[in-house]
């Protein structure tokens, strides 16, 4: 009897552990697609992504590099103060897009060039995306608003 309760214990422990990986698993594929790492363009630099990684970058966009070309294909670099990496992105940009803004992409880095699937800036006059401020005080040159 007791050889029976000890073997039983032991089969709801081993279930439970089969089911607890199987979870995680599933739960990690499902999130596959869905989790960006964020990069500051110093880090980008240093060491760079595979072209197929989708990641986000954010920082400010340098001035005197907005290029708006044909249709709806822009050029832009951002900048953290230490690297600056140039974006290229076609769509329509966000109405607070401009210069010496803050702003956050997603896309893929291949070439040189980060290739932006998804542009976002900043909603008001004191936000800015909290990645984006601590790799700007990372390069010492984050410079708070007066808002």
């Amino acid at each position: 009897m007791k050889n029976l309760k000890k073997q039983r214990r032991i089969q709801v422990i081993a279930i439970t552990a089969v089911t607890l990986v199987l979870a995680s698993v599933l739960i990690g594929y499902a999130f596959r697609d869905g989790i960006n790492l964020f990069r500051s363009p110093s880090q980008l630099m240093a060491e760079p992504p595979g072209p197929a990684e989708i990641f986000r970058i954010g920082g400010l966009v340098e001035e005197g590099s907005l290029i708006r070309g044909q249709g709806q294909q822009v050029r832009f670099a951002v900048t953290d103060g230490g690297a600056s990496v140039p974006v290229v992105y076609s769509g329509v940009l966000p109405d607070l897009f401009d210069e010496n803004q803050g702003m956050i992409g997603t896309g893929t880095y291949a070439n040189g060039v980060f290739e932006a699937t998804e542009i976002l800036a900043k909603h008001d006059e004191s936000y800015m995306p909290k990645e984006v401020v601590d790799a700007l005080k990372e390069q010492g040159v984050y410079q708070p608003s007066d808002g």
